[in-house]
């Protein structure tokens, strides 16, 4: 990327920055944490002043009877419910829709998201059509495209990964298996409900890219140039706690513990990545999950030590301060930086994630870095930019 585009990406990121640290109303979730906390809910949502929530969730889930304990007490506290269950894993305009039409058919006043990041921002959106019902989805692309009057959105994560319960961001694949990004302080859900028994006995193959996904927020977090004390606080904390706990989830779903902490760490990377931005590896993760079908973690995870090296010496500072938080020593920064990267490489191969993706066709490779760059560029405050030359060779290198 040549001197002028680079600059102007800068000048971007900073009045982006600034305007968003002033104007955003950037309030935490308010959290009801702990085991059995789901069953809480059906009581805080009346104590709330709601009666009639839509609960969307996605069809695994149903047949794992995961919601069994929800339905019960939403029926002992005296209040019905409606339920839209079709999420698909990359959620779709179709779904929004759907489930918007329940909503509506059935009086709802509330929306409780149960799920994975898939479920997350179904519900998101559909809070974002009830309130604004003359707004399709394309319309709401971008940032602060969506406005406030939403009807209040008590999120239950089931997976430790996405943080979804406390971001401002929902990604919605729309036509030509585009990647809709839409990102509003409005659709940031208030409430937020951490129960580690919801993740208990995830299989590895759940656990180890939602995991990473986490790990991938955390980073791109710290490392990019819009960080905050508060986020970078929350980034250290996230890399800490998915080192020390993510092996033990991975190996041992039951570990109540390992899956409590990887939910807070799912969460703090959450509240980093919200609003200090992502980086690169989401702009390629969306752009091969929405042509070929890949898992966002899973791409995630494959993407960012590659990334990293890409980004070389100038997050070297950040990554041995990530390096510090893991356990991972070195004599300086440059060691540190490299010995980090290299152990996100060895956790995907003892995670069983790919190194390259061997359904990439460099016919794609033009359109991918269409869909790349115009999400990520001047958006994202990364610490090296990239220009489509730079793409085009960075998915070659990303090709099995």
């Amino acid at each position: 990327m040549n001197s002028l585009q680079t600059a102007y990406c800068r000048i971007y990121q900073k009045v982006m920055k600034v305007g968003a640290n002033a104007f955003f109303p950037w309030k935490e979730p308010q959290i009801f944490s702990g085991a059995g906390a789901v069953k809480d809910l059906a009581k805080i949502i009346k104590e709330k002043g709601f009666n009639k929530p839509l609960i969307v969730t996605d069809p695994g889930l149903m047949k794992l009877n995961l919601l069994a304990g929800l339905f019960e007490s939403i029926e002992a506290q005296g209040y019905s419910y409606a339920l839209y269950d079709e999420v698909v894993p990359n959620p779709t305009i179709d779904n929004i829709e759907a489930a918007l039409k329940i909503y509506n058919d059935n009086g709802c006043d509330c929306v409780i998201a149960f799920g994975g990041g898939s479920s997350m921002d179904c519900a998101k959106i559909t809070a974002a059509r009830a309130a604004h019902p003359n707004k399709p989805v394309a319309k709401m692309r971008g940032l602060m495209k969506v406005g406030k009057g939403l009807p209040p959105i008590f999120a239950v994560p089931t997976t430790a990964g996405t943080g979804s319960e406390t971001t401002i961001a929902a990604v919605i694949t729309g036509e030509n298996h585009t990647k809709i990004t839409i990102l509003d302080p409005y659709i940031r859900p208030p409430y937020a409900i951490l129960d580690p028994e919801l993740t208990l006995g995830l299989p590895p193959f759940i656990t180890a890219p939602t995991g990473l996904d986490a790990l991938t927020h955390a980073v791109e977090a710290y490392i990019g140039k819009s960080n905050t004390k508060n986020t970078a606080e929350r980034a250290r904390q996230a890399v800490n706690l998915i080192y020390k706990y993510l092996p033990v989830a991975y190996a041992d779903g039951k570990n109540l513990e390992a899956r409590e902490e990887m939910l807070k760490a799912s969460y703090y990377a959450g509240v980093a990545f919200t609003q200090a931005y992502v980086g690169y590896v989401h702009a390629f993760a969306h752009a091969i999950g929405g042509m070929y079908g890949v898992a966002h973690g899973s791409a995630c995870a494959t993407i960012l030590p590659e990334m990293l090296k890409y980004y070389g010496n100038s997050c070297a500072k950040q990554l041995a301060d990530l390096a510090d938080e893991a356990g991972i020593k070195g004599d300086n920064d440059i060691q540190k930086a490299k010995r980090f990267i290299k152990s996100i490489v060895d956790m995907n191969k003892e995670m069983g994630i790919p190194a390259r993706f061997d359904m990439l066709k460099e016919e794609d490779f033009e359109e991918l870095a269409n869909r790349i760059l115009a999400e990520a560029n001047p958006l994202y405050p990364v610490p090296r930019e990239m220009d489509r030359s730079q793409v085009l060779k960075m998915l070659a290198h990303l090709q099995a």
